[in-house]
């Protein structure tokens, strides 16, 4: 993480956010991780999510927590895997709601970008972990990173379909202007709160009756 490789027309509008003091201290703190720990995701995949949704391609925001912290999982989108991994319990479940919703069979792999690349931001609030210890990376300074870019979504672009999932998700609609953007809630997909609100919620086929209502392209879940 020598320099910030990001894709350009994000690089355009994060340019003044790289050049902050928390994100010089925060690179420091990432590059020191990578050179002593083992860290996912792989330090070319930690702005993945950037290079496959360019930021005038953005339509819908998937606000994560942080990477998955085994092995060969993590890829820099939140909630995906990589291919020929198996599929995680919060993973399993949403795809469980896409069948429910919309009718869609669950895919034979948990790789998500397919939705990235039809303008599915799968944004974590942090981009690193350590191997095996979820949230070991809080506070390091991503959140203000990712924050920030919420605020630069939410400010320059309209129309755009935020689906919080969880109260640590859910914390970011003080960030998100209601009155241009579509902000769908629910609880976590995780085995443990799926069955409080995450069931049901239609999140798909809501997105997409709003997408095509502010006529723009509707999303293609099926991952096929």
């Amino acid at each position: 993480m020598n320099k910030v490789n990001i894709e350009p027309t994000w690089n355009a509008v994060l340019a003044d956010e790289f050049n902050k003091k928390y994100f010089s201290e925060l690179r420091n703190k990432v590059r020191l991780e990578y050179k002593t720990k083992t860290i996912y995701p792989h330090p070319t995949k930690i702005f993945n999510a950037f290079s496959l949704t360019p930021f005038d391609q953005v339509k819908v925001v998937i606000i994560g927590q942080d990477p998955y912290h085994g092995e060969n999982q993590a890829h820099g989108l939140c909630f995906s895997v990589r291919n020929d991994i198996k599929v995680p319990p919060s993973l399993n479940n949403i795809f469980k709601e896409l069948k429910s919703d919309l009718n869609i069979d669950p895919p034979n792999s948990g790789n998500l970008s397919l939705w990235a690349k039809q303008g599915v931001l799968m944004l974590n609030s942090v981009l690193t972990v350590r191997k095996g210890i979820a949230n070991s990376h809080k506070n390091l300074g991503w959140e203000i990173f990712t924050e920030n870019v919420i605020r630069i979504i939410s400010s320059k672009l309209n129309n755009i379909v935020f689906l919080l999932w969880g109260r640590q998700a859910q914390e970011k609609i003080k960030i998100i202007d209601t009155s241009k953007h579509l902000v769908l809630k629910s609880a976590h997909p995780s085995p443990l709160s799926a069955y409080n609100g995450f069931w049901g919620c239609k999140h798909f086929s809501k997105c997409n009756t709003y997408l095509k209502k502010n006529n723009k392209k509707e999303i293609d879940w099926s991952l096929r």
